[in-house]
């Protein structure tokens, strides 16, 4: 059976072109495979709390208090959603040329060493195995080519905090000009959902 984790990181609701193009997908994906498991967080109407000292504390050592012991809790239930999963769909637009904050703050909870990678004299080492991930890039502007393409802090950044924890196999799906008029952003949204469906569908049938 298919299992996966769909992740929502926009803080505007249903005027979000990455919750949309996230619901679309599943929709798709589930009648297409009835007997998939999804799993869903929508970071930005239930936010994970941003790292603190206590936080912190409770995620490197053993928690002394019942502040660090609720940071850890949090970080053990959202890396068994990950490790539970096959597929990542992940939705995250651009905020200021980077991520939401909320889905930094869901990496943050998520990384943590000796669980999800490990130092080794060779470099740090992935320890979340055989999963893949279709991240859903949405953007005002135009940032995958041309002149503001030296701005994007958003797809390196990505890439990065998966592949640290050992999550290499990785699509990006861009959904650009959204700010560029109605006629735009609706062909960029219809776009992006076929391509979404074309990258997730091969990973539905393999893992069903």
């Amino acid at each position: 059976m298919t299992k996966v984790l769909a992740i929502r990181s926009s803080i505007l609701a249903e005027a979000s072109a990455s919750n949309k193009l996230v619901h679309g997908a599943l929709s798709n994906f589930q009648a297409a495979n009835p007997a998939a498991r999804i799993v869903e967080r929508d970071l930005g109407t239930h936010p994970i709390p941003h790292l603190d000292i206590e936080a912190a504390t409770g995620l490197r050592s053993a928690p002394v208090n019942p502040v660090q012991e609720k940071a850890r809790a949090l970080s053990d239930k959202l890396i068994e959603e990950v490790n539970d999963a096959d597929v990542l769909l992940i939705g995250a637009p651009m905020y200021n040329f980077g991520i939401p904050s909320g889905l930094k703050s869901w990496f943050d909870y998520i990384l943590r060493a000796g669980i999800t990678f490990r130092y080794t004299e060779a470099g740090p080492e992935g320890l979340v195995k055989g999963k893949r991930a279709v991240v859903v890039l949405t953007r005002g502007g135009l940032y995958s080519e041309g002149p503001m393409s030296v701005m994007d802090a958003q797809e390196p950044h990505l890439r990065t905090l998966l592949n640290f924890i050992g999550i290499t196999d990785v699509t990006f799906v861009r959904a650009e000009k959204l700010a560029f008029g109605p006629e735009h952003r609706e062909a960029a949204i219809a776009k992006a959902l076929d391509e979404i469906v074309a990258e997730f569908r091969p990973a539905l049938a393999a893992a069903a």
